[in-house]
């Protein structure tokens, strides 16, 4: 026998290994000053191009003053307790109704945060009779959630529908045994690639197959669609979608998320979702915040027009100066660059330290090796000199990457 910790002595997991070198810099980096295009990294102004704050709403000045008497008025601690024993409030019940329509479902459900929310909803939904079939590439939340369950699982790969249609006849075969249901879960718009999910394709296998449709829309919710509605009023199949789920997190640039369904799946979710069940409900200030927030979002399409505006500029000129961004059809701007650990460190300390460009940088493990990517989300608060500017800056590191003088033995420290 040992010492449980001696494992994590051993190792330190994919990612954990560099916390040292990576700790404050690469890893938890530290963005100070108001929310914005641009702000203050390790002392310096930057360039940000890693903020979801799709529509500019964090530091939107209704929205702040909208914050501020809330919690001055209430506090951060009413309402008291878990929704279903004591935390629940009128503010609460106009915000999921305000959601339901946003979204064109009959109800909602509020979840104090998207990942827990998810994994939550999922966990709550399926037994050990019915079987999940799920994209392969899903958010980690979903990953989660799909773990949870004592029964069978399927993964189709990603986006390919004929790898679905083979995940459905084997998840069709078991629950004629079972007798259970089959769920499927994709994404909305893919947070890493950018790419949507084929909800238009899925939704039209209900005419082959029973099942019901659980979309996150993360990425997709108050940017996606003609009002904003998501990804599947983008593809004109919000009806087919059975449980949407949308976060806070992104266009709303704030805490918490929300799951719209029929009224008697929101009813069984409030009843049955134990993360809410036993957590305390969302603060009432954050609860009134997203009420402004979503009356911005349905009275101002301008400000999708103008994210849209920036993110065309932005992937056009990146295609332009030959930059591989993958099939992304939505904000989300993945460029994808060969090369090592080391010389990604090194290329991302170089846009830092001299030409002022902050963005995120994705390495192995969650992709393959020999690759990177430079993950840029635009904004409605961005303006077109900052899309030249890194277009510019991008085609130097670009040669530089080409001619190796970004290659090392080892992973780059500041």
């Amino acid at each position: 026998m040992r010492d449980l910790f001696d494992k994590i002595k051993e190792n330190r997991g994919q990612l954990g290994q560099y916390a040292k070198i990576a700790h404050g810099y690469f890893a938890f980096p530290k963005l100070e000053g108001d929310i914005s295009n641009k702000m203050i990294f390790r002392g310096k102004k930057q360039l940000i191009w890693s903020l979801n704050n799709y529509l500019g709403l964090a530091n939107h000045p209704e929205v702040r003053k909208t914050d501020k008497e809330a919690a001055e008025k209430y506090g951060l601690s009413l309402p008291m307790g878990a929704r279903m024993m004591s935390g629940n409030s009128n503010f609460h019940e106009q915000f999921e109704a305000e959601l339901a329509v946003f979204v064109k479902k009959p109800d909602s459900v509020l979840v104090n945060y998207g990942y827990q929310g998810m994994v939550s909803a999922i966990d709550a939904l399926v037994d050990r009779r019915d079987v999940i079939v799920y994209d392969a590439e899903s958010h980690a939340c979903i990953i989660d959630g799909v773990r949870l369950h004592p029964g069978k699982r399927f993964a189709f790969i990603h986006n390919d529908m004929q790898s679905f249609e083979r995940q459905m006849e084997h998840a069709k075969k078991v629950v004629e045994v079972t007798g259970g249901g089959i769920l499927v879960i994709t994404e909305g718009v893919f947070g890493m690639r950018g790419d949507q999910g084929k909800l238009k394709e899925i939704v039209a296998f209900k005419k082959k197959y029973t099942f019901r449709l659980f979309v996150d829309d993360a990425h997709g919710i108050g940017i996606m669609g003609k009002n904003g509605g998501g990804t599947g009023e983008e593809q004109g199949c919000q009806d087919g979608i059975d449980v949407y789920f949308g976060t806070f997190a992104k266009a709303f640039a704030m805490i918490g998320g929300f799951i719209a369904s029929d009224e008697s799946i929101c009813e069984f979710l409030r009843y049955n979702m134990r993360s809410q069940i036993y957590a305390k409900s969302l603060p009432m200030p954050l609860v009134i915040g997203g009420l402004k927030r979503l009356e911005l979002m349905r009275n101002h399409p301008e400000y999708r027009e103008r994210l849209h505006t920036i993110t065309n500029a932005l992937q056009s000129g990146l295609k332009k100066a030959g930059f591989d961004i993958g099939d992304t059809n939505t904000c989300v701007t993945p460029v994808y660059m060969k090369g090592s650990i080391p010389e990604a460190t090194n290329i991302v300390i170089d846009l830092r330290e001299n030409y002022s460009i902050f963005c995120s940088i994705v390495v192995f493990p969650v992709i393959p090796k020999g690759m990177m990517i430079l993950r840029l989300i635009p904004t409605a608060i961005h303006a077109l000199e900052d899309v030249n500017y890194t277009l510019e800056c991008f085609s130097k590191v670009k040669k530089k990457l080409e001619k190796g003088e970004y290659q090392s033995e080892k992973v780059a420290t500041v």
